[in-house]
């Protein structure tokens, strides 16, 4: 086993953990010379990294660089990984099985977005693809606010989505595991003490949920199933979801085809070890 960690300050870098630990920069660069120095590397976890490591992983992908190799990806496939990054792909994808998605546009440009929060009308939420932790997303009121975040935005992802803003709703997430087999289940949900708007890096978030009806925890713990089975998640995954308080209606807000920090949090909340059990079933 080899890790790749430039975090000196964390218990995984123990002499335990792998054969061998390289305190090295998650970039393509540094990953291809660690492939090139270890022949015997034949298969690569990316779910394990946070985003970072997502991000990375599909550009070595997209330059062919694990093919060169030999190197498999291990557990969830990357095709699933770009459509569960991808705002608009998994805006697609959720279409496809009649998964509510907040009505949203993906744009590339400043210009594109304003043109979208014109036609979905203000407030709108921006959401920026392939970032960590809401980086460069937000609620705008007005075109001002959508120029200065977009700017923003922009700079960081290559891609933002603009959607309607459900401002107020509640903010509930579920943790599911999946195999290769299709069997799955949901470990637990989690829902955030303040309703959305409030990232949930910035929240406080409580597992169980304790404000649902049993009618909405069933109907949310489906849907996670059904989005989980529809895009090949292999190991584990969260499911972000808006719901209505006055109507029960929902959407999907995103997926994290990988272990987050929810995934800590809720392992920690039920002592049911997700890290371990997602690495067993991607191997």
């Amino acid at each position: 086993t080899i890790l790749i960690n430039p975090n000196i300050a964390t218990i995984q870098t123990g002499d335990s953990e792998a054969d061998v630990v390289y305190f090295l920069p998650i970039t393509p660069e540094y990953i291809e010379q660690v492939m090139e120095k270890e022949p015997d590397i034949d298969g690569c976890l990316l779910t394990f990294g946070g985003q970072t490591a997502l991000n990375v992983g599909i550009q070595l992908h997209d330059a062919g660089t694990f093919e060169k190799y030999g190197v498999k990806v291990l557990g969830t496939p990357i095709s699933t990984l770009v459509k569960s990054e991808d705002r608009d792909l998994f805006s697609t994808a959720l279409l496809e099985i009649d998964e509510p998605a907040a009505r949203s546009t993906a744009v590339n440009s400043v210009e594109d977005a304003l043109a979208a929060a014109e036609v979905i009308g203000y407030p709108v939420m921006v959401r920026s693809a392939f970032c960590l932790g809401g980086l460069g997303s937000g609620i705008c009121e007005n075109e001002e606010e959508m120029k200065t975040l977009c700017s923003t935005s922009l700079s960081l992802a290559p891609q933002v989505l603009v959607e309607r803003s459900m401002k107020g709703w509640k903010e509930v997430e579920y943790e599911i595991v999946r195999d290769g087999n299709d069997n799955c289940i949901a470990v637990c949900n989690m829902e955030n003490f303040d309703p959305l708007g409030t990232h949930t890096g910035d929240s406080i978030v409580v597992a169980p949920s304790q404000t649902l009806t049993d009618y909405e925890y069933h109907k949310l713990r489906t849907a996670s199933i059904n989005i989980v089975r529809h895009l090949g998640v292999v190991g584990e995954c969260n499911v972000q979801f808006a719901l209505d308080p006055e109507t029960s209606n929902y959407c999907v807000i995103e997926m994290n085809a990988r272990l987050s920090r929810s995934s800590a949090l809720a392992s920690k909340a039920t002592g049911y070890p997700l890290a371990f059990v997602a690495a067993k079933l991607s191997l």
